[in-house]
Formats: structure tokens, C-alpha cells, sequence
């Protein structure tokens, strides 16, 4: 079966480099008046193979290019306590979502870098149909009621006519999907790409029940995102990071086997496992090479979420109040402009 059925050189001419060697270090005196610091949220430890923008961007030097020093910091979830008051706080930029400004965060998305989703939703051998789901143990992983992980499995309930009272949720790290599925203490999990190439390698029973992406096409998945008060305080280090963010989503698709040892260190998975999921993002465009932004998905997403009840009604956010993609584009541009590689240009 498939996963979705199944370069970028970096040019840092002598006055911009800004490296750790002497030479580059002189360089980087000349180029930069300072080094800017800047707090980068993750959503895994470790991150996922989609998640490892910010570290392919630090270790090609890009960060540095435009004059930032990144301190990239791992949370366990994209809903976690923490990882919402260091936003709140404007201390950092993460992923920001419909469901944290709805629910009265004062942020923006300022970067689509991950706009579709790449899991697919992965069971044990017995589990055949969404219906077998019922009594089944879920994952609840990273964030628990409410998390991301516990979301999808009530998308897979729900198609069946089942509610999250039918199925049993184990709430764990997010470390322990994949062991977890492996070793039978869970029967149904969202998968990212990676980790469905190593779970069909390591227990071949084991299979997809349904690609996230191929259910719900217009879901939106990671936006980086700031609180109002950062972004009105840092705006000029915000466009510089996103062009550097850019610069490396393109060079995952135009220079793979320079990413892929970055990648493998960062995930700390095998390089075929990581080679495996970059064919499944970069063909599906989950990674943007632009702003990320497309205003009808963004717009199913909120509805689609007030339905659910995510967020409440009165207060679903317009693409204006979630997004301020005046910083994307600024990015866009320092980053060369536009660009569309292999079909994909969101």
C-alpha cells in the first residue's frame, strides 16, 4: 500500500556569511549589527520528519544569514500548557491555531510552513473498518483530550456514528505512538509518514485505515504563528526567520541528500525512514515553498472546527483576525520571490 498511495544551494556570499569560523565570524561582524535572538517552538520531542524546518534552516546556516541566533525549544504537543502561555507570553513563535485565537489568544499565524496534514491514521491488524474501533484503546498522545492526536481519532469514530465514549484513550508521550502501536497497547494512532514506513517494516499486519490528507483535504495542519504583541514588537525578525524557513522548505525539495542527515539527527530516526516520509511530503506539497496561506482552506478549517465543537460559534476567527500574511509575503519576496517546485506553489 502507498503513504498517500504511496537545491537550493545556499549561497552565502562573503559579505552576508555569518558562520561559526574565524573567517566566517569576521564576516558575520561586518554583515550584522547583532545577533538577534529568537525562541522556536516544536510541537514533538523529537520532532517529526515535518516538523524539522527550523532545524534544517539552523544547520544550513540560514538563520545565521539573516542575522538571527534560533534557540529551538521542543514541546510535548502543540496543545501543551506550556507551549500556549510561552505564545501567550510573546516569548515565542509556534504553531498557532484557529482553536487557540477562537478560544481568545491574542496571536496571528504569520507562516504557513506545514499547511496539509501527513499522518495517515494507522490500526492493529484486526481493526478492518472505523467501526471496529469501538473498545478499541486510541491515542490520546500530546495534549490528551483536546490534542491533536486525540482529534483524529475522533474523526475516525465519527465516521462510523461513534463517539469518544465508545472507544478507550491512553493518554502518553508523543514518543510512544509508534512503540505503542507496535506493541499492541494501542489499536488505532496517528501516524506521520516516518513512523507508518517503520511500523509496516517492523510488523507488516499492521495498516493504514485512512490518509488524513485524502479525508480531510482542506484541514489545515502547522502554521507558525506569534502573539499580537510580539509581532507588533518584532515584526522585521519575524520576516527575516520566516525567510529563512522558506529557504529551507525549498531546500528539502531541491537538495535532499544535504538535508536528510540534518533530518535524521534531528528525529532521530533511520535515514531510509526519513527518505521514505520526504517522498510522501514532497510530493503531496505538505511542506510550503510560499506563504502557506490559502484563505478557503483556512476558512473550512474554523467552520469545520466550530461544528465540532473546538471552537464556540460567536467567537470563530475571519481569515483577517487569524492571519497576517502581510510577514509571509514580505518573507516571500527577501527569500526571491515566488516560487513553484515539483507542482507545488502554496
Amino acid at each position: 500500500m502507498s503513504f498517500w498511495k504511496i537545491g537550493l544551494k545556499v549561497a552565502l556570499a562573503s559579505g552576508l556569511a555569518c558562520g561559526a569560523a574565524a573567517g566566517a565570524a569576521h564576516a558575520q561582524g561586518a554583515a550584522c549589527k547583532e545577533m538577534r535572538p529568537l525562541k522556536i517552538g516544536v510541537a514533538v520531542v523529537p520532532p517529526n520528519v515535518v516538523h524539522t524546518t527550523p532545524y534544517v534552516a539552523k544547520e544550513l546556516g540560514l538563520f545565521e544569514k539573516h542575522c538571527i541566533a534560533p534557540e529551538i525549544i521542543a514541546f510535548e504537543g502543540g496543545a501543551s500548557a506550556a507551549l500556549s502561555a510561552a505564545l501567550q507570553q510573546g516569548e515565542i513563535i509556534a504553531n498557532v491555531t484557529d482553536i487557540m485565537v477562537g478560544n481568545g489568544m491574542k496571536a496571528h499565524q504569520v507562516w504557513g510552513f506545514a499547511p496539509k496534514l501527513p499522518q495517515s491514521y494507522m490500526v492493529s491488524a484486526e481493526v478492518k473498518t472505523p467501526a471496529d474501533l469501538k473498545g478499541k484503546r486510541l491515542s490520546a498522545a500530546g495534549g490528551g483530550v483536546g490534542g491533536f492526536n486525540w482529534r483524529m481519532g475522533r474523526a475516525m469514530l465519527a465516521d462510523a456514528g461513534l463517539t469518544v465514549d465508545d472507544a478507550v484513550w491512553v493518554s502518553q508521550g508523543l514518543a510512544g505512538r509508534l512503540p505503542g502501536l507496535l506493541t499492541g497497547q494501542l489499536d488505532g494512532v496517528s501516524l506521520h509518514p516516518e513512523d507508518v514506513y517503520l511500523a509496516q517494516k517492523q510488523k507488516p499486519e499492521l495498516h493504514v485505515l485512512s490518509v488524513l490528507a485524502e479525508k480531510m483535504p482542506d484541514y489545515v495542519f502547522n502554521m507558525y504563528g506569534a502573539a499580537d504583541s510580539m509581532i507588533a514588537r518584532d515584526r522585521p525578525l519575524l520576516v527575516d526567520a520566516m525567510a529563512a524557513m522558506i529557504e529551507a522548505n525549498r531546500a528539502m525539495y531541491q537538495q535532499r541528500d544535504k538535508v536528510v542527515p540534518i533530518i535524521a539527527k534531528a528525529t532521530e530516526k533511520p535515514e531510509e525512514a526519513v527518505r521514505a516520509a520526504m517522498d510522501v511530503l514532497t510530493k503531496n506539497c505538505v511542506w510550503a515553498v510560499n506563504t502557506g496561506f490559502d484563505r478557503a482552506r483556512m476558512e473550512w478549517t474554523a467552520e469545520n472546527n466550530v461544528e465540532i465543537g473546538d471552537i464556540p460559534k460567536e467567537t470563530k476567527p475571519s481569515y483577517e483576525q487569524l492571519v497576517d500574511d502581510s510577514i509571509a509575503r514580505e518573507a516571500v519576496a527577501k527569500a526571491g520571490g515566488e516560487a513553484e517546485i515539483n507542482g507545488c506553489k502554496i
